[in-house]
């Protein structure tokens, strides 16, 4: 701001103005161009990004939260502080594999878990009410056993459900376990991409937003649209993004046995996925020297 106000000889409460208006314009004239709501055959294209590129099956997108360090904000008490012992400003996110934002929800307590933001968002009222256009379980195998539902892949911070995979927890895990968290990983690796692309091209994220939170918000919401406009606009070659170690390619569970099962329990999806990823037709060659 006070390159602004120097450059230009305004006065930096000018240039203040000029900020939060055009955040604000940013926001609301691309949203709806950048960030669409996706309708069913966007989120059978997001599943396919994923298939390809992590080879995790009927992904709809990786979900994670995201603080952003902000100075104290006055007469907030300990809302804003952090397990990470700073202050912050919480954004739940979804994310596609071409490193896009497919929803956000910003303007969180820095307090909040992730699985706690998560059950408060629009997003999740629709998701539980069937009112966002995913498209109905199906077969991932060949031999047509098991309807896995389309779902979003997290960390440990979220729980298991029908509609969200997290890895399994503890240290001394069987082999089938440790395979699905690693191919859990594969998938949700866009995350952390993603924040860091989003970080080191709009480097006010870098420092504490020395703001009010109004202000704060805006900005973040304007450099999330900001971010997906760039890669909708330059696009990205995914090869060239395949360069972190353990994640790349070098080059007994029971099953239902008619095709009638319906409404499986979250724990069902989650081993016939363990499972899946032992057979021949599920499991990546490199699997076993990742583990």
């Amino acid at each position: 701001m006070k390159d602004l106000h120097y450059s230009y000889r305004l006065g930096t409460s000018t240039i203040s103005y000029i900020i939060r208006d055009v955040c604000k314009v940013i926001w609301k004239c691309l949203k709806d161009q950048c960030m669409p709501v996706p309708i069913k055959e966007r989120w059978l294209a997001i599943a396919k990004g994923f298939q390809d590129r992590s080879q995790f099956p009927h992904c709809i997108g990786a979900i994670d939260g995201k603080h952003f360090r902000v100075i104290k904000p006055k007469l907030s008490g300990s809302m804003y502080y952090n397990y990470k012992n700073h202050f912050s400003i919480q954004m739940l996110a979804i994310f596609d594999a071409n490193y896009c934002f497919t929803y956000v929800d910003i303007g969180n307590y820095g307090k909040d878990s992730d699985s706690s933001l998560f059950q408060k968002t629009k997003f999740y009222k629709r998701l539980c009410e069937k009112r966002l256009d995913i498209p109905e379980p199906e077969y991932i195998s060949r031999k047509q056993d098991f309807l896995i539902p389309y779902v979003l892949v997290g960390d440990e911070a979220f729980g298991l459900s029908s509609t969200v995979m997290r890895p399994y927890g503890g240290k001394y895990l069987s082999v089938n376990k440790r395979i699905f968290n690693y191919r859990l990983t594969r998938a949700r690796r866009f995350i952390e991409c993603l924040f860091g692309i989003l970080t080191n091209k709009w480097r006010i994220f870098h420092r504490p937003l020395n703001v009010n939170l109004d202000l704060a918000n805006d900005i973040i919401k304007a450099g999330v649209i900001l971010h997906n406009f760039v890669r909708m606009r330059d696009g990205f070659q995914h090869k060239d993004t395949l360069s972190f170690t353990g994640l790349l390619d070098n080059t007994e569970t029971e099953q239902p046995d008619t095709v009638n099962y319906v409404g499986p329990t979250p724990i069902h999806i989650r081993e016939y996925l363990t499972a899946y990823f032992q057979t021949e037709e599920g499991e990546v060659p490199w699997q076993y020297s990742k583990i």
